[in-house]
């Protein structure tokens, strides 16, 4: 699990089992008072490894932009998540 601290809130990541399959997630938690907001990264992957997801989560914490007011994360534009969606680069 990683963590990044902002100025009014604690992001987290982790993994969580759903079935036999681990998604990756964000929990933003308020630093006064309050509930944490969760949040699934990569929704359109499931992982068979706990430690995958988690990577996959820590990862997705380390490109987050920022947060909103409200904690929702901000990604860059057009950001998946995925590293396989960028262009394989052929060698010289």
């Amino acid at each position: 699990m990683a963590e990044r601290e902002f100025d009014n809130y604690l992001a987290r990541s982790g993994a969580t089992l759903e079935g036999s399959r681990y998604t990756a997630y964000l929990a933003v938690t308020p630093r006064k008072s309050g509930f944490p907001m969760y949040f699934a990264i990569c929704e359109n992957r499931s992982f068979r490894d706990k430690t995958i997801a988690e990577t996959a989560a820590a990862k997705a914490l380390a490109d987050m932009l920022g947060l909103e007011d409200d904690g929702t994360p901000i990604f860059p534009d057009d950001y998946t998540g995925f590293d396989d969606d960028k262009p394989a680069t052929a060698p010289e």
